[in-house]
């Protein structure tokens, strides 16, 4: 709340111990009436001592301490009367008839209270308590009687029937028990959001004055997507403002990216910075097992949001409720009925109530097209990886509160993570960390930063996974094909780093380094890229005399490199200009198409055209390392020396040599080298 606050603007608030604390708003005084009173009146004050006065309906009464302890005396009072009956059989002697004919006989029976059944009971003598059945088909001419009569015996006759008071108690400890249930069951009810009447209510989360500490300025980067998100806060919160333009707001905003790139990051900062109420929840959580839970809990959601408008609802991972109608053979009756009730309430709704739907999705490919017209949702905000002045700003973010050594250069390190999104970004500096305590230390330093790329990148080295001499020999001779390959080729990217120290599955790495983000990518670049990938086969053969499975990942990366140059960007002169590009940004990564688009004839030509680049690339590289065959066998000497070497260290080789590089400088791009051929 800021000064100029009123009480008006404060009618729609509802106010709880847990928010108050919370909130920059102070409670001055509350002052509540009866249990029965209509309104609760709060005395609130500002942060500068202006005061404020709202009436607020009254939330819901706790429950009184009471009713939790009233369990206790329940239950030891019904355990009582189940026992009672046990006790009191204990503590009466049962006679059987002919024993209890001898007490008569000697005179040892008092009182006998006799039932038209046969049941008799009475006292003893002694005042002992008994009881006794009477065979009353052996009972003749009132013998019985005379004989009680001759021994002075106080018989008293009972009457036919059951009396109240037995029914009753007959039946306490089942009513008891009944009771007991009926309040568990609505106990666990309303720990179920009502129970089985309410599976159909929205499972949102309501953010209004205990919002997110996010907020704009924790979101580095992406200065246009924050400003796309940031305009229609700005409208929900000042519409006037754009009424009197004759402009109307968005209705629906859609943040598509990759994984980790910070789309929910950015909701949580709209729900920090909105001062308006903030339904958040994740698109799952309409699915349910029953039918039609789905549109019910949708159309809750939208009925909650129109009540508390203006307001902004977001939906992560849509893509749950929100996929194609008809793309499946089998069918979801369940998510069909949820999306069609979605998009009834997204275009049903009245744009004057402010109701704007926010929606995070990484495959927007997917999403029906009833979903992505005009007037649901209006725009769509890509979020996608940051590039390098992005990524020193999220750096930026994530150091705070770390002492880092003053080698440590934020923009150094985002150079050397191209590709890595803010999730990477906030685990390279949380696994960097981790190695400066291994090592009993409280600075990060760049070294540390190194290491922990490496780590995320090829895996964790393990002292034990130590090469032997002749595969060390190999591997050398493998990764220094990579490295001369890259260093001699025009186009290339620069060569940051290159070692033969085993990490996870790889066996080696060649890291390159381009000195900026590439957007495009030129044919001369990819034939290059083609050559440096089979740069390391191509030295085994020249040196070893044969290949080895440790160029299995090097095959695999350069044949899907051929076939998009082939099939999707129309590099190839026998096919030409054709691409059979997969539709969508493919921001989980590009699959194969499901169904293929061309003829039989068509696939063999790529097969053929993708055969003689990758055959070109290797000829290629095998004629570089030929030409520079002393440089080959000096790097390889170098890398069994050192293990691992920079690209400044292979400059100097080759300015010895006499050699001219042709690419030595800081991208990563990696070689990898996987025992038997597996992929990393």
């Amino acid at each position: 709340m800021t000064e100029g606050d009123t009480a008006t603007g404060l009618l729609g608030w509802q106010l709880s111990a847990g928010l108050c604390s919370e909130h920059p708003v102070h409670v001055r005084h509350l002052i509540l009436g009866g249990r029965r009173c209509r309104y609760r009146i709060v005395q609130l004050v500002t942060g500068r001592g202006r005061r404020a006065t709202a009436r607020l309906p009254p939330g819901p009464q706790p429950p009184p301490r009471w009713r939790g302890w009233l369990l206790v005396p329940v239950a030891v009072f019904t355990f009582l009367l189940l026992l009672a009956p046990r006790m009191h059989a204990a503590s009466v002697r049962l006679l059987s008839y002919s024993q209890f004919l001898t007490a008569v006989q000697h005179a040892g029976v008092k009182t006998a209270e006799i039932d038209p059944t046969g049941h008799v009971a009475g006292t003893l003598a002694g005042g002992a308590a008994y009881s006794s059945h009477i065979p009353t088909a052996i009972t003749q001419g009132g013998q019985l009687a005379s004989l009680l009569q001759q021994h002075h015996v106080q018989i008293t006759g009972l009457q036919a029937g059951t009396s109240f008071g037995a029914v009753a108690f007959l039946f306490l400890p089942l009513i008891l028990f009944v009771a007991l249930f009926w309040l568990l069951g609505r106990r666990a009810a309303r720990g179920l959001s009502g129970g089985l009447m309410g599976i159909g209510s929205s499972r949102a989360k309501v953010y209004d004055s205990d919002r997110p500490a996010t907020r704009f300025a924790d979101v580095a980067g992406y200065d246009g997507a924050k400003a796309e998100v940031a305009e229609v806060v700005d409208f929900l919160k000042n519409p006037g403002r754009y009424a009197a333009a004759g402009a109307v707001g968005p209705r629906g905003v859609l943040l598509a990216g990759p994984p980790g790139t910070g789309k929910t990051l950015i909701a949580r900062a709209v729900a920090g910075e909105a001062e308006v109420p903030f339904l958040a929840l994740s698109g799952s959580s309409f699915v349910e097992l029953f039918v039609g839970v789905g549109a019910s809990r949708a159309q809750d959601l939208f009925a909650t949001a129109r009540k508390q408008a203006p307001a902004i609802i977001f939906i992560d991972e849509i893509d749950a409720i929100g996929g194609r109608r008809g793309a499946s053979v089998l069918g979801n009756d369940e998510r069909e009925q949820t999306l069609n009730q979605l998009l009834a309430e997204m275009d049903g709704f009245d744009p004057a109530t402010g109701v704007v739907v926010i929606a995070a999705i990484n495959r927007p490919e997917t999403l029906d097209p009833a979903l992505l017209r005009p007037g649901r949702f209006d725009r769509e905000v890509e979020i996608g990886l940051p590039n390098r002045i992005e990524r020193a700003a999220i750096l930026a973010v994530h150091v705070r509160g770390k002492r880092l050594d003053p080698g440590v250069g934020l923009d150094l390190i985002a150079r050397g993570t191209p590709g890595f999104s803010g999730a990477d970004l906030a685990n390279l500096m949380n696994e960097a960390t981790i190695v400066a305590v291994r090592d009993h230390r409280q600075v990060v330093s760049a070294a540390d930063f190194e290491e922990a790329r490496d780590r995320i990148l090829l895996g964790r080295r393990e002292a034990s996974n130590a090469l032997r001499p002749q595969e060390k020999h190999s591997v050398a001779v493998h990764e220094a094909g990579h490295a001369l390959v890259a260093v001699l080729s025009e186009h290339a990217d620069p060569v940051a780093k290159v070692t033969i120290l085993p990490a996870g599955q790889a066996l080696g790495a060649t890291e390159q380094l381009p000195a900026d983000d590439r957007r495009l990518y030129p044919e001369s670049y990819l034939t290059d890229s083609l050559a440096v990938r089979l740069g390391g086969r191509a030295a085994e053969r020249l040196v070893l005399g044969e290949a080895s499975t440790g160029a299995a990942d090097d095959l695999s990366g350069a044949t899907q490199l051929a076939v998009k140059m082939v099939r999707d960007w129309g590099l190839s002169p026998r096919l030409g200009p054709i691409g059979y590009t997969p539709a969508g940004p493919g921001y989980l990564g590009e699959g194969e198409p499901r169904g293929r688009p061309y003829a039989e004839g068509t696939q063999r030509a790529i097969d053929e055209e993708v055969a003689r680049l990758l055959a070109d690339a290797e000829a290629r590289a095998t004629r570089l390392l030929e030409s520079s065959r002393a440089g080959l066998d000096a790097l390889t000497t170098l890398l069994v020396e050192r293990e691992t070497i920079s690209g400044q260290d292979i400059a100097e080789m080759l300015m010895e040599l006499d050699t001219e590089p042709a690419a030595i400088g800081s991208q990563t791009h990696q070689e990898r080298e996987e025992p038997g051929g597996a992929s990393s």
